[in-house]
């Protein structure tokens, strides 16, 4: 299943892991909450208590060039944050 793009490691979800049992995926724009739920649920091994999804725009970005102002635009992504259930955890970084 190519649901979920990749798992979100930033220090703010790291701590959101460890204290409330929550971890953060890119997932496909296209994806709905059943979708994601039995995907990580798949992956994992787990069981998901609850999935909260954020779609985010792409933001416009210029910078200054030898031939001028360059804009463009980054792209837009849709997250996905998942609560597992008591005494459930995902460790990223065991295969590494």
């Amino acid at each position: 299943m190519d649901i979920l793009i990749k798992p979100i490691v930033t220090e703010k979800m790291t701590t959101l892991g460890a204290d409330l049992n929550r971890y953060g995926f890119l997932v496909r724009k296209d994806a709905n909450k059943i979708q994601i739920k039995q995907a990580v649920e798949k992956m994992y091994d787990v069981s998901v208590e609850s999935v909260n999804t954020m779609r985010y725009g792409g933001k416009a970005k210029s910078r200054m060039t030898k031939s001028g102002v360059t804009t463009g635009k980054t792209k837009s992504f849709k997250k996905a944050i998942i609560t597992l259930a008591e005494g459930e955890t995902i460790d990223f970084f065991s295969n590494i």
